[in-house]
C-alpha cells in the first residue's frame, strides 16, 4: 500500500472496529449470570411476601426501596387481583407482566438477556397469591437484535466512525500532496513554487511548519538564482564597453602598425571575436534562467526553421568534407514560441554535431510526430559520427561551461555554453531535450516541443522530403 492516505485511514478505522467489538466481548464477560439472576428473584420474592405479612404495605415498601438501593433492582409485588401492595405507582410494563401479559423479552442473538423477571408463590395461610415483578438491573450489557440495540445502530457506528477517520486523514495528508505538488514543480524549474501556507495559518503542527520552511526555501532559492542572474546580465553589459573599445583600439593599432605586426593583431582579433561572442552567450543564459520571461504566444513553422538551420550548417561542413542530411515529413509543424530563440538552440545542437562528427561522414536531422497524454509533440534527433560522449556525462552535457576536455574545447572554440543554452531554450517552450549515445557510435541529441494546429494523423503518414545531399 503506497498512498500515505490509505494507510492512515484504514489504521484509523480498524482501530476504531477493533474498539467497538472489544467493547461488545468484554460486555459479553462482564454481563451479570443467569444464576445470580434467579437467585436473586427467588430471594427478593419470599422476602416482600415475609414482609408485607409481617408489617403490611410500609414495610414491604421499605423492603423493595432497600432492594433497589444495594441491587439496583425495580420490584413490585401484586396481589392476585393485580394490585401493587406497597402502593407505589408502577409501570405500565410491570403491571402487563403481573397481569400474565408479554415480558418483551430483550433477548439478542449477541447476548441474550432477559430484562424483566416474573415470579409467584401463595401466602402461609394459603388464601392469597402474590407475584413479584422485577426489572433487570442497570449495568454493562449489550443487546444486540430486533429489541436491544439495533443492527442498523451498529452499522452507523462503524460508518460513522470511517467518516471521522476519513476526514482526519484528509486533514493530515492534504498538507503533504500540496508540498509534494509544489515540490514538483520547483524540480522542473519553476522558482515560484510556492505551498501557499500562510504564516498566519491556524495550523501549528509539524507538517504547516514543513510546508512554511519550504516555501522559505523555495524563495531563498529565487532570491539566489535571480541575484546569480543579475550578475551574469551586468556583467556581460559591463565587459561589453571595454570590448568595444578594445576593437577600436585593435582598428587603430592595423592602421599605424607594420607587416611584422599582423599575426599578432589577428590573434588579437579573434580572441576578441571569441570574447564577444562568449559574452552574448552568457547574455542568452541569463536572460533564459532569469524565469520572468514569458513564452510569446506566436506560431513558428518548425519545419522551416530546421531546414534554415540545416542550409546554413551544410556551407560549415564543407570544411570537414561533411554533409547535413534532412528528413522532414509534409505537415503542419506548427510550435508556439520564440523563433529566433529556437533557431539558436536548434543551431547549437546541429553545429555542435558538425563539430566532432567524423571527417567525411553526415550529420542527420530527422523531424518526427509522438502523441502523449497531453497531446502530440515534434521530435527532433540530430545525429553524428562521432566519438560518442561516456555515459555518466550524458546528464552534464546541459549544464553551463561543462566540457569534456578542456583541450578538444579549446581547439573547437567551444566554451560549454551552446548545449546549456538550448536545453533552456527548449524547457522555455516547455519541451525537454536529452542525450544518447547511438549503437552504431556517435551522439544524438534529441528535442521535444509540443505541437500546435497540426493534422498529427498527416504528419505521420506523410513521406520525408529529400534533401539536397540525398537528391
Amino acid at each position: 500500500m503506497k498512498s500515505l492516505f490509505l494507510r492512515i485511514f484504514l489504521s484509523f478505522w480498524i482501530a476504531q472496529a477493533l474498539i467497538i467489538v472489544l467493547v461488545v466481548l468484554i460486555t459479553l464477560a462482564l454481563r451479570p449470570r443467569t444464576s445470580t439472576w434467579e437467585a436473586l428473584r427467588t430471594t427478593a420474592l419470599n422476602d416482600a411476601v415475609a414482609a408485607y405479612e409481617q408489617g403490611g404495605s410500609a414495610q414491604l415498601r421499605q423492603n423493595l426501596e432497600d432492594l433497589d438501593h444495594t441491587q439496583h433492582v425495580r420490584a413490585y409485588l401484586f396481589n392476585e387481583e393485580g394490585t401493587e401492595l406497597s402502593h407505589r405507582t408502577p409501570p405500565d410494563w410491570a403491571i402487563r407482566v403481573a397481569a400474565g401479559g408479554p415480558r418483551m423479552p430483550r433477548d439478542g442473538f449477541l447476548i441474550p438477556a432477559p430484562p424483566v423477571q416474573r415470579d409467584s408463590r401463595s401466602s402461609s395461610d394459603g388464601r392469597h397469591r402474590y407475584t413479584l415483578v422485577m426489572g433487570m438491573p442497570p449495568g454493562p450489557r449489550v443487546f444486540i437484535g430486533p429489541h436491544g440495540m439495533p443492527v442498523r445502530w451498529l452499522i452507523i457506528a462503524v460508518v460513522c466512525s470511517g467518516l471521522v477517520c476519513y476526514l482526519l486523514s484528509w486533514y493530515m495528508t492534504k498538507p503533504i500532496v500540496r508540498l509534494r505538488a509544489a515540490a514538483r514543480r520547483l524540480a522542473t524549474g519553476d522558482l515560484s513554487a510556492r505551498t501557499g501556507a500562510p504564516a498566519a495559518s491556524r495550523r501549528r503542527d509539524e507538517v504547516s511548519g514543513l510546508m512554511r520552511d519550504f516555501d522559505t526555501m523555495a524563495e531563498r532559492l529565487e532570491t539566489l538564482m535571480k541575484a546569480q542572474s543579475r550578475l551574469l546580465n551586468d556583467i556581460s553589459h559591463e565587459l561589453r564597453s571595454p570590448l568595444a573599445r578594445l576593437n577600436v583600439a585593435l582598428g587603430l593599432a592595423r592602421q599605424r602598425s607594420g607587416s611584422e605586426s599582423t599575426d599578432m593583431l589577428e590573434r588579437i582579433e579573434l580572441e576578441a571575436s571569441r570574447l564577444n561572442e562568449l559574452i552574448g552567450r552568457i547574455l542568452t543564459l541569463a536572460r533564459l534562467e532569469d524565469g520572468e520571461q514569458k513564452v510569446p504566444q506566436t506560431p513558428v513553422p518548425l519545419d522551416e526553421l530546421i531546414q534554415n538551420v540545416a542550409e546554413d550548417a551544410e556551407f560549415e561542413a564543407q570544411a570537414r568534407h561533411c554533409h547535413v542530411e534532412t528528413a522532414i515529413p509534409n505537415g503542419d509543424w506548427q510550435v508556439c514560441g520564440n523563433a529566433s530563440l529556437l533557431h539558436s538552440a536548434i543551431e547549437n545542437v546541429v553545429r555542435n554535431a558538425i563539430r566532432y562528427t567524423q571527417e567525411g561522414t553526415s550529420v542527420k536531422v530527422e523531424l518526427s510526430c509522438e502523441q502523449n497524454s497531453a497531446g502530440s509533440e515534434a521530435v527532433l534527433k540530430v545525429s553524428d559520427s562521432g566519438p560518442g560522449v561516456p555515459q555518466d556525462s550524458l546528464s552534464k552535457l546541459f549544464e553551463p561551461f561543462y566540457r569534456l576536455d578542456d583541450a578538444r574545447g579549446r581547439s573547437t572554440g567551444g566554451v560549454g555554453l551552446g548545449l546549456a543554452i538550448t536545453e533552456r531554450a527548449v524547457r522555455f517552450h516547455g519541451g525537454k531535450v536529452s542525450a544518447h549515445n547511438r549503437a552504431e557510435g556517435g551522439l544524438r541529441i534529441e528535442i521535444r516541443l509540443p505541437l500546435i494546429g497540426h493534422g498529427p494523423a498527416a504528419i505521420i503518414a506523410a513521406e520525408p522530403v529529400p534533401s539536397e545531399q540525398e537528391a
